[in-house]
């Protein structure tokens, strides 16, 4: 009769597989404190192999260390080059992460164009000042676009930058020339490989400027 792994014992750590199990089972029956010193050592050695990307991980060897004692429900008595910790620690849920409550006056924007409007406002006039409006300005019509294609209209835009920047920043749309924004759709790779090519592209441009002012890191 075929014997089914959902009417076996369960697996303390499932991702060593059963038969890792049976050795750490083994490992328990052994009388000698040697010989079961010597089992403990083989196991973990065979641990170790089954995930060798994870060798360079400062702390490797200590969680296979642990590992072993958990698989053994810490009842294999022998002697751990390390501290075994505890396994009320080691099945420690991770503290839930806090979730980032920034307050943004238009969601399609986004926090990162609000964060670079306000930088705009104690910026001095120059290249820079005139190449980060004209990024700020092209993206926010294209967020404008995805989230309202009937409601698009760059003098919103224009009004939006006045508003966020108090009046500092002034478009004038007579003189000011935005991008088209991306509503082109192909088929098949042809569509994907600009798309791609189109992101790449934003992405250099945009990193350039937020590198210049701070909002990411090299």
């Amino acid at each position: 009769m075929m014997e089914y792994n959902t009417r076996r014992k369960k697996l303390p750590l499932p991702e060593y597989g059963r038969g890792i199990q049976n050795m750490v089972d083994y490992a328990l029956t052994l009388e000698d404190r040697e010989e079961r010193q010597r089992c403990a050592n083989t196991i973990v050695s065979i641990m170790g192999n089954m995930f060798p990307h994870l060798r360079d991980v400062s702390d490797f060897n200590h969680k296979l260390w642990d590992h072993l004692a958990a698989m053994s429900n810490y009842q294999l008595d022998i002697d751990y080059p390390y501290e075994i910790t505890p396994e009320a620690t080691l099945h420690a849920k991770p503290k839930p992460m806090a979730y980032p409550m920034k307050r943004i006056r238009y969601r399609h924007y986004g926090y990162l164009l609000e964060s670079l409007l306000k930088k705009l406002k104690d910026m001095e006039d120059g290249p820079e000042r005139d190449a980060l409006i004209r990024l700020v300005a092209n993206q926010m019509k294209q967020s404008l676009y995805n989230w309202n294609k009937d409601g698009m209209d760059e003098e919103k835009v224009a009004d939006d930058i006045a508003y966020y920047t108090d009046g500092k920043v002034q478009l004038d749309l007579e003189k000011f020339h935005f991008a088209s924004v991306q509503t082109r759709s192909l088929s098949g790779g042809a569509a994907m490989g600009m798309r791609v090519q189109r992101k790449n592209n934003r992405k250099r441009n945009s990193n350039k400027i937020l590198l210049r002012y701070g909002f990411i890191r090299n």
